[in-house]
């Protein structure tokens, strides 16, 4: 995996260079992988940041700590829940229909066809979904901290007398320069991950057509696995350095 990812990486600083048809596949991939994806990830951070403030709010006002809760719901909405929680949409939605579709053209022949014609297809098939999902990643990782964190306060207006003014000030006191750089790390090495193991697996399917539906299961798979262990390994090197 490792391997493959630095041959994802290299062919896409080549990128540039290829024709209008691996550009249409990055705009596809943004369009199904980001622009659809958006709602329901707002959505969800509208609902989980409120829901995290409400129970900061209750818990924190009660032994005299209320500024804390504007840390909590910096560090579980940006650093945290943020880029796991879109890694874990993007994986169900993309990973299973980019490995799908590889291994479709794997037992096709088309792949085949590519390498008889002098076409690599990791270049022409690979990056431009390795591209379109780590940046659909990163973007949608900002929707998701921005609707997380600025959602709470229309809900404390019915619940304190704070004003938005007024929470907005201490939600900016409480952001941090190494929360936002961990977030931004992880949504990038998450949206690396996935599409790393989509295409990996797309690409190792086998010559029949059950092999379809179990490249995607693998991809999905290895793709939370690798996830998770991924997760652990930057959350814990933040405390260390």
């Amino acid at each position: 995996m490792i391997g493959y990812l630095g041959k994802l990486i290299t062919a896409s600083f080549f990128f540039a260079k290829r024709g209008k048809t691996a550009r249409k596949i990055l705009t596809m991939q943004l369009l199904f992988t980001y622009v659809e994806a958006l709602p329901i990830c707002c959505f969800l951070a509208a609902g989980i940041g409120t829901s995290v403030f409400m129970i900061g709010n209750t818990f924190l006002t009660a032994f005299g700590q209320d500024k804390l809760k504007y840390d909590l719901l910096v560090l579980l909405i940006m650093r945290e829940l943020g880029p796991i929680l879109i890694a874990f949409i993007v994986t169900a939605r993309s990973a299973t229909a980019i490995a799908t579709e590889i291994s479709t053209m794997v037992v096709r022949h088309e792949i085949e066809a590519y390498i008889s014609v002098g076409i690599d297809p990791i270049s022409h098939i690979a990056a431009p979904r390795f591209l379109g999902v780590t940046f659909s990643l990163f973007f949608l990782n900002i929707y998701f901290s921005l609707f997380g964190l600025l959602c709470p306060a229309i809900i404390i207006q019915f619940i304190s007398t704070t004003s938005i003014s007024d929470y907005i000030m201490n939600l900016f006191l409480s952001l941090d320069l190494k929360i936002i750089l961990i977030s931004i790390l992880k949504s990038l090495v998450f949206g690396m991950i996935i599409s790393g193991s989509a295409t990996l697996y797309g690409f190792n399917a086998g010559r029949a057509s059950t092999e379809i539906p179990l490249a995607g299961l693998r991809a999905v798979s290895k793709a939370f696995l690798f996830i998770i262990i991924a997760d652990a390994f930057i959350t814990t090197l933040s405390y260390i350095l």
